[in-house]
């Protein structure tokens, strides 16, 4: 995630070395991009494809299915490498999905009412149309149960297919969007909470309730040592795993009780600056001093969101593609698929669902007097943006692990993902790139 900075000659990529200019300095003005993580993604999803249709096919199933176990005293942990990147590493995208919405509800777009009202109504009736079009094909059937497959958005690749598009995409299309998507992962997250938790177990949700509460007494005790919020944080997500509740509400849990405000104000860290810059002999001790006061004007969040977004969207997120798109496109399973009641309600709900709920959740609310629509997103805009949305990967493809025992119906709503993913990005991308801007439109936030 690059912060603008320009790079220091003390460091590899300022240096002038031809490793540097045309290898090093070129990858990091990739990964600066947004889209950057939606490519690795992509990547790793053709990866899965190709490797599970591959004469070693059986290499791909042997590998995620290795077991990973460990002890600490009577407890033993005992899961495949599947789970340890579904209930490990993605409670660690969850966290920053958990940071990125505790920001919005403290500093963004969320936090005040008129701008919020409009995505939230959006996203609203892109959670509930898309839900029932995909029950109204699944009810009854042994895919009922994954509803929650076409609810989703895909930041990473929604903002992607916009920037493709350039400045002919007003910001406050791009805000708008990115708003809307936010809201999406706090129904995805309510939803995997309330709807794909497995037995519970008093004694763990106990212990989780303790930690949780250990973590709050350490914030109500300005204590910020990470080292121990790091230790209390992993002993919450094994607790909440072996609670029934899925272990990646542990890690939006711990997101929202991240500190989203500073400790102190900037005006305070310029007179810590100055304090430093007037001494006439400085010492390491003042150096840290002064240090530690200028980086609180900074929140923690901000902090950790800064560090860990890089490791999520370039490594986290990568992994989980390559574990859950490994799809069998063979004769039998595409013509399936192709009937099959869990892809038709996937790929429909996903298009058709995604769009009309948020158009029509928007005009009905917006002709009701609850909501005001920018002209810059008026008619086919809408449309276009509503479509886009549609892109539903990452969560959707997380819920749909969840939703299934069957392996067999877990691919179709995989195929179901993968081709209304694309379809909705291609007609996004068409409908937006031949929609001129109204005139006068306004690209205010």
């Amino acid at each position: 995630m690059a912060d603008g900075n320009p790079l220091s000659d003390l460091t590899f990529l300022g240096s002038t070395g031809r490793l540097a200019r045309f290898v090093g300095r070129p990858i990091h003005r990739f990964v600066a991009v947004e889209a950057a993580g939606g490519v690795l993604m992509l990547i790793a999803t053709l990866a899965a494809l190709v490797w599970v249709n591959s004469p070693w096919q059986d290499s791909y199933i042997d590998f995620w299915h290795t077991e990973v176990s460990f002890s600490v005293g009577d407890y033993h942990f005992e899961h495949d490498l599947e789970h340890v990147v579904q209930d490990g590493l993605m409670a660690v995208f969850f966290f920053v999905v958990g940071l990125e919405i505790k920001r919005e509800l403290v500093n963004g777009q969320l936090r005040d009412p008129r701008f919020a009202a409009l995505p939230a109504v959006a996203a609203l009736g892109g959670m509930v149309v898309p839900a029932a079009v995909y029950l109204a094909f699944t009810a009854g059937g042994p895919g009922q149960d994954g509803w929650g497959i076409p609810m989703a958005t895909d930041i990473a690749f929604a903002i992607g297919v916009l920037s493709l598009l350039g400045d002919r995409i007003p910001r406050q299309m791009k805000v708008f969007l990115l708003t809307l998507a936010i809201v999406d992962d706090i129904g995805a997250i309510l939803v995997i909470a309330i709807f794909y938790t497995s037995d519970l177990s008093g004694n763990w949700l106990l212990t989780a309730g303790v930690l949780w509460a250990a973590v709050f007494v350490l914030r109500r005790l300005h204590v910020w040592y990470l080292p121990l919020y790091l230790v209390v944080g992993v002993a919450f997500w094994l607790a909440v795993l072996e609670s029934g509740i899925h272990a990646t509400i542990a890690g939006v849990i711990l997101g929202f009780m991240t500190p989203a405000k500073p400790l102190q104000s900037e005006d305070e860290a310029r007179r810590w600056a100055q304090w430093l810059q007037d001494k006439k002999e400085v010492r390491l001790l003042d150096v840290r001093r002064a240090g530690f006061h200028i980086r609180e004007s900074q929140p923690v969040s901000q902090r950790i969101e800064e560090l860990l977004h890089p490791i999520t969207s370039y490594i986290i997120i990568p992994v989980f593609a390559l574990s859950a798109a490994g799809v069998e496109l063979s004769n039998d399973v595409i013509s399936d698929a192709a009937t099959s009641p869990v892809t038709l309600g996937v790929v429909l709900g996903l298009v058709v669902g995604k769009t009309v709920g948020i158009s029509a959740f928007s005009w009905i609310a917006a002709r009701l007097g609850l909501v005001s629509i920018p002209a810059s997103m008026t008619g086919v805009h809408m449309v276009g943006l509503a479509m886009v949305a549609g892109i539903g990967f990452t969560v959707s493809l997380f819920i749909s692990n969840l939703a299934f025992d069957s392996p067999h119906v877990g691919d179709e709503a995989k195929i179901g993902i993968l081709v209304g993913s694309l379809i909705a990005a291609v007609a996004g991308l068409v409908i937006l790139s031949r929609t001129e801007t109204p005139h006068g439109a306004s690209d205010k936030t």
